[in-house]
């Protein structure tokens, strides 16, 4: 330091000794050349606050100087050349180093043992490395900021203690250094010390506040993707920033920058809808071929997102198609799933799923049949060789059931269920009262749900398996929990005003009934075989835990339920409802009750009371004139 000190004012004296320093200005050939004086400079111009910011006042120019030096030539060809790390080290013995010489050769020993996968312990022990050190901490100031920024990166990389001297010295000189760094050389920083420090790292938190002030810097597109990827998720104003810059250069990221993209919005669970609409646009308009893992990472970013872009969803879809037989298990049933999770159903896809299970069964585990079974139950989907699929699934099944971890045990007999495959074992194994007694005090939201289906399966072993004799759940288990209070939908609350004028009068009906088979009924009548309503609080309800009532049924009479459907009990795009509500729908049907749909599309269309009125009441009569006709 005191050598570097000592030349820069000798420098500094020779500068404002020379009152006259001539500079010659170029002419046209021919002419006379003159010459100027420059200005005397002023010593308040030339004073510089600390040493670290005057070695970076002449760091260019110095750089320069170096580059030129035959001797500094040859050594970096040796650093360059080097194959081993005893070759790098050997090179500190047979030259004199300077600060920039020894920080190459430790930039390099880093890169070696990460190409190599070396071991860095013999490295870091070795006195030559040590000397490297040495030479490094005692002209820090001199080392070139490129240089300096991998210098802390490899040492980093190499394992050497945060809590030494001279590492502590290379931080803070480069904690010095922000604000001369160039934006790339931030961002690679930022990426690294994130991977390798994490957010406790008081260096990184000063790299992102530099960031966060220069991100109009930005140019290019990696710099965007990898600081969205690596760093966005430490600072939310940061990547705000890149949300802003992604979606003005939207149009020259390419597949793989978009899939990278996505995954860190989804990672991050950014719902960032303009980007993601414009990368959706940009993806379909430009980009014709996308590989298996541009597909397979971006239905999973869209459905952790629950981003829904219909076009997008064909094209990986279709794309996806000639790929599936050749596909891992665990990529089939990670494709299958984001497809559920985003309600959208491919019927030559799927059919090509159930396809691959039958040719790769051996290969698919019992959990990869789970998923893809629950897959199918969401969407309601029957492969079209029903028969032979099933078999197979409860071929593997076998003797597997008392090996599932009870949450996903549940899931699968749901799914059965929902799908109409449940036989008696998997009923009974779920039914049982060692299995569920469990979750009978637990109040958490997770055993509610794990509650509730298991009352779906039990209504489904009391009214769609004939054959089934047991067992059953006990009647204090079929009370549901009430769930948290909802917000009421415009379908909601005008279906129950219409519906008073189906009524006639409040003793006719029951609104937002709860059943024992775990299924509410939106609004409950009787009709007679005249169809004219009948008071409800005098006959018996079997579908209740609590009857009001105790008599029977007038011959003739018929139960009818009012069921409406909202916009989210549908596959995407489509008037075809989910496995849930067609399961629903059936057990409501099988417990005696002539249903009546009411879909939102055709509800929330008519405007007018009396319309919607009117409309009630000729569903109603087709749907009895329907089940007198069957």
């Amino acid at each position: 330091m005191a050598a570097r000190l000592v030349r820069c004012w000798r420098r500094l004296g020779a500068f404002i000794s020379s009152p006259a320093v001539s500079a010659p200005l170029l002419t046209p050939t021919g002419k006379m050349t003159m010459t100027r004086a420059l200005p005397q400079a002023p010593l308040a111009l030339l004073h510089i606050s600390n040493p670290s910011g005057w070695a970076d006042g002449i760091s260019v120019k110095e750089e320069v100087e170096e580059s030129r030096n035959p001797e500094h030539k040859m050594i970096m060809r040796l650093i360059e050349a080097a194959t081993s790390p005893q070759e790098l080290l050997r090179l500190s013995e047979l030259h004199v180093l300077n600060s920039n010489e020894a920080s190459l050769i430790i930039t390099q020993l880093s890169w070696l043992a990460a190409q190599k996968k070396l071991e860095t312990v013999n490295v870091l022990r070795d006195e030559r490395f040590q000397q490297l050190i040495e030479i490094t901490d005692a002209q820090i100031s001199q080392v070139w900021n490129k240089t300096l920024v991998n210098l802390l990166k490899s040492l980093y990389s190499l394992g050497v203690d945060s809590k030494r001297r001279e590492m502590q010295s290379v931080e803070q000189e480069v904690l010095w250094r922000l604000r001369r760094l160039t934006f790339r050389q931030l961002a690679s920083l930022a990426e690294f010390l994130a991977v390798k420090r994490g957010k406790e790292s008081k260096l990184l938190n000063e790299v992102i506040k530099k960031l966060e002030l220069r991100w109009t810097e930005l140019e290019g597109t990696r710099s965007v993707v990898t600081l969205m990827g690596k760093v966005g998720h430490i600072s939310p104003t940061l990547m705000d920033r890149l949300e802003d810059k992604a979606l003005e250069i939207a149009e020259q990221f390419n597949p793989d920058d978009i899939r990278k993209i996505t995954l860190a919005l989804a990672y991050q669970n950014r719902r960032c809808v303009p980007l993601l609409r414009a990368l959706s646009y940009h993806l379909i308009q430009k980009h014709s071929e996308l590989s298996l893992n541009v597909l397979m990472d971006l239905i999973f970013a869209y459905g952790k997102l629950n981003f829904h872009q219909p076009q997008v969803f064909q094209k990986i879809a279709t794309d996806l198609h000639p790929h599936v037989s050749t596909m891992t298990p665990v990529e089939v049933t990670r494709c299958i799933r984001s497809f559920a999770l985003l309600k959208w159903l491919s019927l030559p896809l799927f059919e090509a799923i159930a396809q691959y299970v039958l040719d790769n069964t051996k290969q698919l585990s019992v959990t990869h049949l789970c998923g893809i079974i629950l897959s199918f139950a969401r969407l309601n989907f029957q492969p079209s060789g029903c028969e032979d699929f099933f078999n197979t699934i409860h071929e593997e099944l076998q003797g597997q059931l008392d090996n599932l971890e009870p949450h996903l045990l549940t899931d699968l007999v749901w799914s059965l269920c929902v799908l109409q495959q449940a036989k008696a074992p998997y009923l009974q194994r779920v039914l049982a009262p060692d299995f569920h007694a469990w979750i009978r005090g637990d109040q958490s939201l997770k055993a509610q749900s794990l509650r509730l289906k298991v009352i779906h399966i039990n209504a489904a072993a009391k009214l769609e398996s004939s054959g089934y004799r047991g067992p059953f759940l006990p009647p204090e288990m079929l009370s549901t929990t009430e769930p948290a209070a909802e917000k009421v939908t415009l379908l909601q609350s005008s279906l129950r005003e219409a519906l008073a004028g189906v009524l006639g009068s409040q003793d006719n009906g029951r609104f937002d009934v709860r059943t024992i088979y775990g299924w509410n009924i939106d609004a409950e009548m009787v009709l007679t075989s005249e169809n004219k309503p009948l008071p409800l609080k005098d006959f018996v309800a079997p579908h209740l835990l609590r009857s009001e009532g105790a008599k029977p049924l007038p011959p003739g009479a018929r139960r009818v339920a009012f069921l409406r459907w909202e916009f989210p009990n549908f596959s995407n795009r489509s008037k075809d409802l989910l496995g849930r509500y067609v399961m629903a729908r059936r057990h409501i049907q099988a417990a005696g009750f002539v249903v009546v749909d009411v879909p939102h599309y055709e509800f929330l269309d008519l405007k007018l009371e009396r319309q919607r009125t009117a409309y009630l009441k000729d569903k109603l009569n087709k749907a009895m004139a329907k089940e007198l006709a069957s």
